[in-house]
């Protein structure tokens, strides 16, 4: 087995793990894997933009609450405040290092979404993301101390004791060369993960193929504590049919005054909220749901006939082709849309500088729960936490290098066999996507979960088959962290006996802050 150090190993090369690497080349030699090609992540797919207070009618205050009042009470104060005011000057940053926002004169052009009360959605047209992963990557390539393996995958974390104490410390990661298959040890003195979230363990979801929850479940694995995992958001609008990774239909088109109509044309969004078509998203995603389910169709229609065509032209290209493409004439008719499992709010339990319960692990971005986000996430600031907390992190990092501290290392095990019996695992993996997508998804109930329990239990005594190859044994792997992942949002939504946020029961329709306001966290 091959042996690499480094003095931090960060795995995910996202928004999050690059903005990390970038600050931690500054004091240490960054190793940075990621599982697939290095644009192969949920970054790369974010439309809309960075919430950050730039506009002369906007204020860190204002930002703070409209955070607070889509999160449903859970958001953590301190992590906003942080948020909000870290905010700008992380995307300055963003901007020294190569990222080219849209302008309007000599400042930003900003965006409105739903459930911000003002314009301050910094976007570069509607490619945010591609636009950000491109410079970041640009930039981390310039730094000789940043070194990036593609096609490196993270099988599970090392953890040692550290001398003279009882706590366990991570020490480094077995990580499977899926095109060399080959087997590699990394020692390090610090992990990052930046893997981003688990939509993929749902049926229709805007995320890409990665988003297997692989951070969450090495790091639960490990021993890390984990929390709030009930809350998954569903991007309302989807453009339907979603096949196997739906293209999103991004919040600021809602923002620019497109409106939700059922099939027949009628405008339903007010009889839910007082906002209309700008509630949160939570709200939008089950009035959408609700009027599929009575209607009996298959989606609902985004109208956008009454917005400027240059505008939208100007604003939204890219929507406007892959629509083109698909055969709509957008304005002109209107977009079929559906919801789809899109952002995962819980994760591994952080502080508020990166730092997971178990020492030497940390986490930033989606794979994280800083407490920022609540019981529901306000559009645009998924990209403004990832990089404010990452950079926070590696903060914290550089400081805990600088503690001394050696590790009894424990006895090398032989890395697993490629090959291994076991049941097949795609079919495995569908059948955890319908589980869950039939019974905890945007509607649950008491019934719902205890079926889904009770078939997640049964599949989780099952081995998974592996062919003997290195992507084979990647594959069977992520299904193994899938089917973990589905049981925690399982558990974590069946201690939640109410509806908050993200988390709608039937059994429990209404908000009990006597006994629920607070985390949901589960701990080995």
């Amino acid at each position: 087995m091959k042996r690499i150090a480094a003095d931090v190993l960060v795995v995910g090369s996202g928004i999050a793990g690059l903005t990390f690497s970038l600050k931690a080349a500054d004091y240490a030699r960054v190793l940075l894997v990621t599982k697939k090609g290095h644009v192969e992540s949920a970054t790369n797919y974010a439309q809309g933009g960075v919430a950050a207070v730039f506009g002369r009618e906007d204020a860190f205050e204002l930002h703070a609450g409209d955070t607070l009042l889509a999160g449903a009470g859970l958001c953590h104060q301190r992590a906003v405040q942080e948020l909000v005011r870290e905010g700008p000057e992380r995307v300055r940053e963003l901007i020294d290092w190569g990222v080219q926002f849209s302008r309007a004169g000599e400042g930003l052009s900003l965006g409105r979404e739903a459930g911000h009360s003002t314009r301050r959605i910094v976007h570069a047209q509607d490619l945010t993301g591609k636009e950000i992963e491109r410079a970041l990557l640009a930039a981390c390539a310039a730094r000789p101390e940043i070194e990036m393996l593609e096609d490196h995958f993270l099988w599970g974390l090392s953890a040692a004791t550290e001398s003279g104490r009882l706590r366990p410390r991570c020490s480094g990661a077995l990580v499977l060369d899926v095109a060399g298959e080959e087997w590699i040890q990394v020692e390090c003195r610090a992990v990052l993960l930046a893997t981003g979230g688990c939509g993929r363990l749902y049926r229709h979801t805007t995320n890409p193929e990665i988003a297997t929850g692989d951070g969450v479940a090495v790091g639960w694995e490990a021993g890390a504590a984990v929390a709030n995992m009930e809350f998954v958001q569903f991007h309302p609008t989807a453009l339907y049919p979603t096949g196997d990774q739906a293209f999103l239909i991004s919040e600021a088109v809602r923002g620019e005054g497109a409106v939700l109509r059922t099939r027949g044309g009628e405008p339903f969004m007010e009889r839910y909220h007082a906002a209309g078509s700008l509630a949160p998203r939570d709200i939008v995603a089950r009035a959408i749901a609700a009027e599929m389910k009575q209607r009996g169709d298959p989606f609902v229609h985004l109208d956008l006939s009454g917005l400027d065509p240059e505008r939208l032209r100007s604003r939204f290209p890219n929507i406007l082709r892959v629509c083109a493409e698909r055969g709509i004439d957008a304005p002109d008719e209107p977009i079929p849309v559906v919801p789809a499992a899109h952002y995962q709010c819980g994760g591994l339990l952080t502080d508020w500088d990166g730092r997971t319960s178990l020492a030497g692990l940390y986490a930033a971005g989606e794979v994280a729960c800083t407490g920022v986000h609540g019981a529901n996430r306000l559009a645009s600031n998924s990209l403004l936490e990832a990089v404010v907390y990452a950079e926070r992190a590696a903060r914290r990092v550089e400081a805990d290098l600088h503690v001394s501290f050696s590790v009894s290392r424990p006895a090398d095990r032989g890395p697993p066999p490629l090959g291994a019996d076991g049941e097949d695992p795609a079919k495995l993996e569908e059948r955890v996507r319908d589980i869950m997508w039939e019974n905890v998804s945007i509607v649950r109930s008491d019934e719902r979960l205890s079926v889904a329990r009770q078939e997640l239990d049964r599949l989780s005594k099952l081995s998974v088959g592996r062919d003997g190859t290195a992507t084979g044994a990647m594959y069977a792997r992520q299904v193994e962290f899938a089917r973990e992942v589905a049981r925690l949002i399982l558990r974590c939504a069946q201690r939640r006996r109410e509806s908050r946020g993200l988390h709608f029961t039937e059994s429990y329709p209404y908000r009990d802050s006597e006994r629920y306001l607070r985390d949901t966290v589960l701990a080995r």
